[in-house]
């Protein structure tokens, strides 16, 4: 199972200074892919901004928003900022893209939240026209440079839903369990493979998993921080607030949890911005 480690871009008080220094030590660490979350609605630094200047400053890790709120942007603009991330950094960078669970996200880009599984099927689709060079609208021109391989970026679909099943099949590369914890990730993995073969795809779906983390005398801010980005969901915040892993072997424990899962990437996501965390990480679980 390949480790991936988070970037810092939804903790306030991250600077872009912190951001590019945890991105070289990420790369030269080993890590496997640099992840990160988002929501509009809350003051994060934008995701594929981020890994544009990463990718400038690293060699060889790969990149991953897990999940960007796609059918929160336009399906053309989308596919021009992925496209353009994937040319900068040679092809490194894997779209994870799901709806979202804020309202507010929505309402701050003027789309209608109700609409918006009916919005992603039709983004998804046109993705891959805009990144084959087709125009998207009549009476324009293409808006999307071509991605390095294929005429496409990598997908990975989140959610845990029927819709998120056939998305997985008919758009995907495979599913991103975001932070499901492992039984629900599990039983939603054969669900996937199980539409995956019906579907009669080709080999095997990929299959992404997400946890938060922050080691060393970090446990208050770490809190902090997951109770003010979840605070929309309540009493849920608290639940996702008390299941960051905050130690070496609560880390470690998480790891073999997740492969023992069959899960091929596993992103420990930070929950507090000091670069060090990256270090700390690799120690524990490169």
């Amino acid at each position: 199972m390949d480790i991936g480690i988070g970037i810092p871009n939804s903790i306030r008080g991250t600077t872009g200074a912190q951001l590019i220094d945890w991105a070289r030590r990420a790369d030269a660490a080993g890590f496997s892919t640099l992840g990160s979350i988002g929501a509009v609605s809350y003051p994060t630094y934008e995701e594929l901004t981020v890994f544009a200047a990463a990718g400038a400053v690293t060699e060889r890790i790969r990149f991953l928003p897990n999940v960007l709120i796609a059918p929160a942007r336009s399906t053309a603009e989308l596919a021009k900022q992925a496209a353009t991330v994937d040319q900068l950094t040679g092809g490194r960078l894997t779209l994870g893209l799901g709806v979202g669970w804020r309202q507010s996200d929505y309402t701050l880009t003027g789309r209608d939240f109700g609409e918006r599984g009916r919005l992603f099927d039709e983004q998804l689709r046109d993705l891959q026209r805009a990144w084959a060079g087709e125009a998207l609208a009549e009476g324009t021109r293409p808006a999307s440079p071509e991605p390095v391989t294929e005429q496409r970026v990598p997908i990975l679909i989140g959610g845990m839903t029927d819709a998120t099943l056939r998305r997985v099949v008919e758009f995907g590369d495979g599913w991103t369990a975001g932070g499901a914890p492992p039984e629900a990730t599990r039983a939603f993995m054969d669900r996937v493979r199980a539409a995956w073969t019906e579907a009669g795809r080709e080999g095997a779906p990929r299959f992404t998993a997400l946890t938060y983390f922050s080691l060393g005398d970090t446990e208050e801010r770490s809190r902090a921080y997951l109770l003010d980005y979840y605070a929309p969901m309540g009493e849920m915040a608290e639940v996702i607030a008390g299941s960051a892993h905050r130690s070496p072997g609560a880390v470690k424990e998480a790891i073999a949890m997740f492969a023992e899962l069959g899960v091929d990437e596993l992103i420990l996501d930070p929950t507090v911005s000091d670069p060090d965390q990256v270090d700390q990480l690799a120690a524990v679980a490169l």
